[in-house]
């Protein structure tokens, strides 16, 4: 007969009280506590503190170059009526601002653009076409990974100077083209390897060509790792200072450049470093967040695999 649940022997088999709560490691315990509500509001706390600079920024970029010098950008708290858009009136009519910004978008579009069509072509044909010596080929691309920048930047410069394009917009665009594919290939590679073959296989009998295999079936399924591409790419030309300052001339110095400019002729010219600043800081922020779904899908879906 079963042990009724209330004799002796159902009491021994059954455990103490808080003994099995008392068995538990202390790392459990302290994923536990991590994963509380506490740490949840300690962690929204730090982010805000992280969005200082930024909120910081913007205050001061809405106040006249007298109230920046008498007090800081926190007493529009109890003074609003010192915001003011004039900085950036003042801004748009700086020539050398507004023609850099424009430089901007003329260097990094073409930049992400060449980055994000080659390595996706480069990273399908590592991936799923044959041909001589392709693992090799992909070995020294990913060893190509590990050259700084700095290497490359006095012997292309000679280079860009025997050839015409020293000081040109092409030359800054092939020099990050040159160094964000590396990258771009070993993202989209790994990427692409991950599609299931059968699927390329159905629609080769289907008659696709390797051209309309990439267009129909492989780029609609690599949308996430491409736009997580396309995302670093634009981020890191945009923000580039280093390249941009050796390679480009007065007619072609992006908005990094120019603000670095200002510095240096005017001091701490913030009625024009501020505005500038902070436009040369949200635009990228904005595409970030305009495609962050598609940045988060492509992070989950490399993690995943």
């Amino acid at each position: 007969m079963t042990a009724d649940a209330g004799s002796p022997t159902g009491a021994a088999r059954r455990p103490p009280a808080g003994t099995a709560k008392g068995k538990r490691s202390l790392g459990s315990r302290l994923a536990e506590g991590v994963s509380g509500g506490l740490v949840r509001v300690f962690l929204i706390v730090v982010g805000l503190f992280w969005l200082v600079p930024t909120i910081g920024l913007l205050l001061s970029s809405l106040r006249t170059p007298r109230d920046l010098a008498a007090s800081g950008w926190w007493e529009v708290f109890t003074q609003p009526s010192q915001l003011t858009f004039d900085a950036y009136e003042e801004l748009l009519k700086n020539g050398d601002i507004t023609s850099s910004l424009v430089n901007t978008v003329l260097i990094t579009v073409p930049a992400t653009v060449l980055v994000v069509v080659i390595g996706s072509l480069a990273g399908y044909a590592f991936a799923w076409m044959e041909f001589p010596g392709r693992d090799w080929w992909f070995l020294g691309v990913v060893g190509l990974l590990v050259v700084p920048v700095q290497v490359a930047l006095i012997p292309i410069a000679e280079l860009f100077g025997e050839i015409g394009l020293f000081g040109s917009f092409l030359g800054v665009i092939l020099f990050h083209v040159g160094f964000g594919l590396p990258f771009a290939v070993f993202l989209l590679r790994n990427f692409f390897a991950e599609i299931p073959r059968e699927l390329l296989e159905a629609a080769r009998l289907d008659g696709a060509g390797e051209l309309r295999l990439f267009a129909r079936v492989v780029m609609p399924l690599g949308g996430p790792a491409i736009a997580s591409l396309g995302i670093f790419q634009f981020l890191w030309v945009w923000n580039d200072m280093l390249v941009a300052l050796i390679f480009s001339d007065s007619g072609s110095q992006p908005i990094t450049v120019a603000l670095q400019t200002q510095v240096r002729q005017f001091g701490n010219n913030i009625d024009v470093l501020a505005p500038g600043a902070f436009i040369s800081m949200v635009i990228p922020l904005a595409v970030f967040f305009a495609f962050q779904r598609q940045f988060v899908s492509g992070v989950m879906a490399g993690a995943v695999k």
